[in-house]
């Protein structure tokens, strides 16, 4: 089976777009690449701040602790990382240079300058706003959408960049995402020139492996992967599972390396990799046939979040962990070639995400890995539930017929559907 030229490049693109790193969880990481542009253009250090946030930036900032500022967490210690050490130029790594007496200033910044934090007034799920004020002058930096999509710079009125806003909260400059298919993306990963996408692969596997390790040999957070080690073993399931718990473990939880993400959020970007690179290296499947994987395992996780949009009351998670066992499938040997592959991977993303979604959002946090390893084991148990002609059927709850209809109905129903949930879980977490 063959792909156009253009849709072959559109998905070398995506993955060009989508699979970038961040240096820790991308939401406080957004807001400190915000706070360090304001601070660029006002020049100077602010008497006072407001930032003004969509609910699903407080839901995802409250409990994470941000990376390289001592162990400080929420929205005001990502901010005032921003102000106070950021380096805007590097987008979503802006503060992974921070140096040991810079946490000394950010902890006297946050001392002695008010921030304020409001909800903002926005019809976008993914709403940043900080205005920085030094006497009557004033500096305001918008983002909008995703993580790195400045739609607005004005400073005392001037505006010195304006974007419009795009409706469907992926950035205009993107590539379009509904290009993507699961029969197309078996086809892109059985065809696809190596060469075009090692590089990303690679460095996804480097970054994200070295998290995972990191989490393993380490004291983060609730310490899932090290808990799911202890208790079950160590064969191949366990630890394909315990190594993306203990990757979400250590970014959670302050570990200062490096993620590479997936539809803007690193546990996503852990979760859709790390179960695959497991697998292979256990079972000593060639590169390769790895990096193919990893292809499936990450476009497949693209494609789910792009009906579902990039925060939602619907735990990311699940979405990444149902890719990695579509991967884990295609180790295998499901190809898109194969009509028995291509069924076999559909019917894996179909059964695993019958048997977890609905799985909440609750914010960025220690749990996160608990919910991942859940996610993972799900995708393995849709996996092995075809292998033993086992299957869930249309009309069996939500499973439609066919995977495209799955995935439509799963953003619908997390976009939509879940827009109350997500309202009550901010209620319940802010105690207001």
């Amino acid at each position: 089976m063959v792909l156009h030229d253009e849709q072959y490049e559109a998905y070398i693109q995506i993955l060009k777009e989508e699979l970038i790193p961040a240096f820790g969880c991308t939401e406080p990481i957004a807001l400190a690449y915000a706070a360090s542009i304001a601070r660029q253009e006002l020049g100077k250090n602010p008497s006072q701040v407001r930032v003004e946030v969509s609910g699903n930036i407080i839901k995802n900032v409250k409990s994470v602790i941000v990376p390289n500022t001592g162990g400080m967490n929420g929205i005001e210690a990502a901010v005032a990382a921003g102000i106070v050490a950021g380096k805007p130029e590097k987008q979503l790594e802006v503060i992974a240079d921070i140096r040991q007496e810079q946490i000394q200033e950010i902890s006297a910044f946050l001392e002695q300058t008010p921030i304020k934090v409001a909800l903002a007034d926005s019809e976008y799920i993914f709403d940043i706003g900080v205005i920085l004020y030094h006497g009557e002058e004033t500096v305001k930096v918008r983002i909008v959408g995703e993580h790195t999509n400045v739609v607005l710079i004005e400073h005392d009125g001037r505006r010195l960049l304006e974007k419009e806003i795009a409706a469907d909260s992926i950035a205009s400059s993107m590539m379009d995402r509904s290009v993507l298919n699961i029969q197309d993306i078996v086809t892109f990963a059985d065809i696809a020139d190596i060469e075009d996408v090692k590089p990303i692969l690679d460095r996804q596997i480097a970054y994200n492996m070295a998290i995972a390790e990191e989490g393993i040999r380490s004291n983060y957070g609730a310490n899932i992967g090290k808990v799911l080690l202890h208790t079950y073993g160590e064969d191949v399931k366990t630890k394909a599972r315990a190594y993306a718990a203990a990757g979400s473990d250590a970014r959670m939880n302050g570990c200062s390396l490096p993620v590479i993400i997936c539809s803007g959020s690193g546990n996503q970007g852990i979760t859709a990799s790390v179960p695959v690179i497991v697998y292979a290296r256990e079972l000593g499947i060639d590169q390769d046939r790895l990096y193919r994987a990893l292809l499936v395992s990450n476009l497949a996780t693209i494609h789910q979040k792009t009906g579902i949009g990039r925060l939602s009351a619907y735990c990311g998670a699940i979405s990444a962990g149902c890719g990695a066992g579509a991967g884990i499938c295609y180790l295998y040997g499901g190809r898109a070639y194969e009509i028995s592959g291509y069924e076999v991977i559909a019917h894996t993303l179909v059964n695993s995400l019958a048997i977890v979604s609905g799985i909440i959002c609750d914010g960025a946090k220690a749990s996160c890995a608990a919910k991942i390893s859940t996610a993972v084991d799900a995708g393995l148990m849709g996996y092995a539930m075809y292998k033993q002609g086992q299957q869930f059927h249309a009309g069996d709850g939500i499973v439609a017929k066919g995977i495209e209809a799955n995935i439509t109905n799963i953003g619908l129903l997390a976009k939509e559907g879940m827009r109350e949930t997500d309202k009550e879980i901010l209620t319940i977490m802010t105690g207001k």
